[in-house]
């Protein structure tokens, strides 16, 4: 992985929609050497998507509810936490999955409708999973930032300043 690759990836990370021709002359390349990187790293399962961040609380009817699920669990030999942590990730809910260090192995994000939905999820799914130990759950009341994007920053004061 060279410089570039990098360079590239540090853009399109922050802006997966810039335009080729933007990409191109901030990293000083050609179209042709960006596409073939972009490829590349395509292929090589580096990119893994390009992706948006949106504000559900402005879009009417679609706010629903997330949650995050600290979730301790009994690791297998041989295979330690990866085979829970795949047959957790299986579910629709799912929409992140992370180990973690500290008192709790797994960090579950999961999206649904309601709290009863996700309660149902919980009781239903997670839990009966003969590994799971426990879990706690918590509720996202509010999304202050997401991926790097502040959300709800207000509208910038255009009042005219005046001093005595």
């Amino acid at each position: 992985m060279n410089d570039k690759m990098i360079e590239i990836l540090q853009v399109i990370e922050s802006n997966g929609r810039i335009p080729l021709p933007t990409l191109a002359k901030m990293v000083d390349m050609t179209e042709d050497e960006v596409t073939s990187i972009l490829k590349k790293l395509e292929n090589d399962k580096i990119i893994l998507s390009y992706s948006a961040v949106i504000d559900w609380s402005k879009v009417e009817k679609q706010e629903g509810v997330t949650a995050v699920i600290d979730v301790k669990v009994t690791p297998q030999r041989g295979v330690g936490f990866d085979q829970v942590a795949e047959r957790i990730y299986r579910f629709p809910e799912v929409k992140a999955l992370y180990l973690m260090s500290g008192a709790y192995d797994l960090s579950v994000v999961i999206e649904g409708n309601t709290m009863s939905e996700i309660s149902r999820f919980v009781s239903e799914k997670l839990s009966t999973i003969d590994t799971v130990i426990s879990t706690t759950t918590h509720f996202q009341l509010k999304k202050y930032k997401h991926d790097g994007v502040v959300f709800d920053q207000g509208e910038e004061d255009r009042r005219i300043v005046v001093t005595p």
